[in-house]
């Protein structure tokens, strides 16, 4: 009886507690998700039952006017905004409230999933009571969603007639248009009209959420060797021939480039032989090639991942250092392309963790942590890192992204909603 006892004391403190912390508004507000919860969750499943891969243009423009009647519904201004034919991306859906008062947000998703028409993981299937199979339903429809049921929750209650909040899901995060001048544009824009910006991809667990990402760009080498039958390889005639030099290229990229803290770089498609042809827009190449024939051309793609500017032009300067050092007759280029820059983990970011934190201690969600940026990839958030104070890693729980085993936490949804609700109404109120 004593136990017994003490747990109904701990569980009547633990009430108590959370009803001094949590606002009579803010209990409106959490009412409000939970009564809605169940609609949340359907709608999930009916967006992501919609294939919107970032090559089906129709598919993403589908799931993002099915958002925005969403965002109609609750009196947002919205608006798609096409992209250029040239760029092969269906566009961005925009949401907009026109206030004065308290911190400017910007919240990001996206409507573009990895999985394209061909894939054979298509359809939201239930696993258990809260689990889902659900391609693209973690990354990052999932998100998408917590970030209108909160603003739903706000908007029942009449909170929001005075918040300057901008909605920006972009329908191309998974491969984004070249060039991110037009692409990203419109992102870019919407950032330097706000303060704030939260980001709804993935989230790394229940109690992290991201101050900091790495920035990613592409690099290319392509190689020209001397074709010339194989019996000569290694005289003066003819020299090393492309697949060697290429070898001799990455072997000392890994031994003189790695090693920096939260920099990492990846050769992922190498072709070499007589012939290559390799089509960037399908990631698809073939190499002819014989065993008697000293190879002729050898390229290679891959990434680089950084934590700052500064870390990937000194990566970049080493990898053209060694480029440069050619074997016998064989010569070389390498281009770099630029695609996200990083999000750095500023004083900003960790004092908007530290709101976020209290949040979730207020709601009894337990204490919110930054999770380690060399564990997480690029994002949109790190396009408006550079202007607004930002967190990422806000959307749903679950496990296998960007794999036909992707799965969404049903559960969390709720929790994390509220968390969401509650900490844009203590931003827009300060």
């Amino acid at each position: 009886m004593k136990t017994k006892y003490s747990l109904i004391a701990l569980l009547f403190i633990s009430l108590n507690i959370f009803s001094q912390k949590v606002s009579k508004t803010e209990k409106k507000i959490l009412s409000s998700v939970t009564k809605n919860n169940k609609e949340a969750i359907q709608f999930l499943e009916d967006v992501v039952n919609i294939n919107s891969g970032t090559l089906n243009l129709e598919g993403v423009k589908k799931v993002g006017f099915v958002f925005k009647d969403a965002f109609d519904a609750i009196n947002f201004n919205t608006q798609w905004i096409e992209m250029p034919a040239e760029l092969n991306r269906a566009g961005h859906l925009f949401a907009e409230t026109n206030g004065t008062k308290g911190k400017k947000l910007l919240l990001i998703g996206h409507l573009d999933t990895v999985f394209e028409e061909d894939s054979p993981f298509q359809k939201f299937e239930m696993i258990n009571d809260s689990i889902a199979h659900a391609p693209g339903g973690n990354d990052m429809k999932g998100g998408n969603v917590i970030i209108l049921y909160a603003l739903k929750a706000l908007q029942e209650n009449g909170l929001l007639k005075n918040a300057q909040i901008i909605v920006a899901f972009t329908g191309d995060e998974e491969s984004t248009g070249k060039p991110l001048t037009i692409s990203r544009k419109d992102l870019v824009d919407a950032a330097k009209r706000s303060d704030i910006a939260l980001g709804y991809e993935t989230s790394t667990g229940f109690n992290y959420a991201t101050v900091a990402r790495r920035g990613s760009s592409n690099w290319e080498v392509e190689v020209t060797g001397k074709r010339a039958h194989s019996s000569g390889i290694f005289n003066d005639e003819v020299g090393a021939g492309a697949v060697f030099e290429m070898s001799r290229i990455l072997n000392d990229f890994y031994e003189e480039v790695r090693g920096e803290e939260y920099l990492t770089f990846n050769p992922g498609v190498l072709l070499g032989g007589t012939f290559v042809d390799f089509d960037a827009k399908t990631g698809k190449g073939d190499a002819f090639g014989k065993t008697n024939v000293v190879a002729q051309t050898a390229i290679v793609k891959g990434g680089l991942r950084f934590m700052s500017e500064e870390q990937k032009e000194t990566a970049r300067a080493k990898m053209r250092e060694i480029v440069k050092n050619n074997l016998p007759h064989t010569s070389t280029t390498i281009t770099f392309q630029d695609s996200y820059p990083a999000m750095r983990p500023t004083e900003g970011n960790k004092t908007l963790l530290k709101e976020l934190n209290q949040v979730s201690l207020d709601l009894g969600q337990g204490e919110v942590l930054a999770y380690d940026p060399g564990k997480r990839g690029a994002a949109d958030t790190s396009f408006v890192a550079e202007y607004v104070d930002a967190l990422d890693g806000l959307g749903t729980m679950g496990t296998g992204a960007h794999t036909p085993e992707e799965t969404v936490n049903l559960n969390t949804i709720e929790a994390l909603t509220k968390r969401t609700a509650i900490l844009i109404y203590r931003l827009i109120n300060q």
